[in-house]
């Protein structure tokens, strides 16, 4: 407890001495500010709010891909947490998304994605545990899902995790470059699939019983959804890359088929037309796409009171373009973009609405940081 104490000391003193100073951007709701919270991180991946018993957000915790786990108090303090899962940190793989429970203020779980090394490749696996802060520890980690089959692939492990308030979890898995898995219902490639906190697969998913289907499955037909998140009336978003254009903005419904890789508005890295063009019967749209890409990452539908023009809207991190995109959203349509610090902060990967109010983002660089944005002088 004395070396964990003395490490968030020393670790404070450099954050704050590493330029905290804000910046100030116009936006269609005023003015921002938007401020260096915390780092440098090294390609950090993912950040989640540890509530107290009061409801407030004092610390987060942060993952970055090569395998670390901090816990980060609001004045830039940050301590590496030990216990985390073995990964294999090579390509998109590694340390990926971390999520604390509905409950986190009196169970003290949180749950995390990663890349897991296995026999033949690597494969998504997520895992439960529980954040022992006195030992600056995570202690009786648990594996509770593992995607079949392994693949020898280093990229679109997708991973992103968000908890349903009945507590059922939905992972978004990419299709690890294996296109034709995303259509096979006996693969969890290319699929968000539903499970409960210890592993089990909760009554209502659309294909428990159907012969060589896998009773966890969702929906399919997915290339690498790297965000995901809940809306307040309990819709399920997700946001997936496409290949050379074709980026999607989805709400996945169970037992329905998005369409990878039958159906895109991309093409291939190749320039050459990918699967049978971009509607098929049985197949769903997407609510909204880009072509170009953006390369999307990270998603959050704003709740908070900060920002009141926003509530309700998307807001989606980009690692192409480097920027915010908030997605004006009315009666589950998209009906207008805005662009966000295009240019000035580097690759985002993760964005979240924070209990506050605020809005933060993770910037996926070899020194990446998290920031806040907060209307000017809040």
């Amino acid at each position: 407890m004395r070396r964990f104490a003395s490490s968030l000391i020393l670790l404070c003193a450099l954050a704050l001495g590493h330029g905290a100073e804000g910046r100030v951007f116009d936006t269609s709701a005023g003015k921002v500010d938007v401020n260096r919270v915390a780092g440098p991180f090294e390609h950090p991946w993912s950040v989640t709010f540890l509530n107290g018993p009061d409801g407030w957000a004092r610390e987060m915790l942060v993952t970055e891909r090569l395998g670390r786990l901090w816990l980060v108090r609001r004045d830039g303090a940050k301590a590496e947490l030990s216990g985390a899962p073995s990964v294999l940190a090579s390509g998109q793989g590694g340390l990926l998304d971390v999520v604390a429970a509905r409950d986190f203020a009196t169970s003290g779980i949180v749950f995390l994605s990663y890349s897991e090394p296995a026999d033949g490749g690597a494969r998504t696996a997520v895992a439960r545990a529980r954040l022992d802060r006195d030992a600056g520890a995570l202690r009786d980690l648990q594996v509770i899902f593992r995607m079949s089959p392994v693949v020898n692939s280093k990229h679109h492990f997708g991973s992103r995790v968000v908890e349903a308030e009945d507590g059922s979890l939905f992972v978004t898995l990419g299709e690890r470059g294996q296109r034709d898995q995303a259509q096979e219902l006996s693969s969890h490639l290319g699929k968000v699939v539903r499970i409960m906190p210890d592993g089990s697969v909760p009554a209502g998913n659309p294909f428990i019983g159907q012969d060589n289907a896998l009773p966890e499955i969702w929906s399919y037909g997915h290339r690498n959804p790297q965000g995901a998140a809940m809306g307040p009336d309990g819709t399920l978003w997700t946001v997936e890359h496409g290949a050379r254009g074709g980026d999607e903005i989805n709400h996945p419904e169970p037992g329905k088929n998005y369409g990878w890789p039958v159906i895109s508005y991309g093409t291939h890295y190749t320039f050459l037309p990918i699967g049978e063009g971009t509607e098929k019967k049985g197949m769903e749209q997407p609510v909204h796409y880009w072509d170009p890409s953006i390369a999307p990452s990270g998603l959050t539908v704003y709740q908070g009171d900060l920002f009141p023009d926003w509530r309700g809207d998307l807001l989606v991190g980009a690692l192409k373009f480097q920027l915010i995109a908030r997605l004006d959203l009315e009666d589950g349509k998209v009906i207008g973009e805005e662009r966000l610090f295009e240019g000035e902060f580097g690759r985002i990967r993760d964005v979240r609405s924070g209990p506050e109010g605020a809005i933060w983002f993770l910037t996926d660089e070899d020194e990446g940081a998290l920031y806040r944005m907060a209307p000017a002088g809040r």
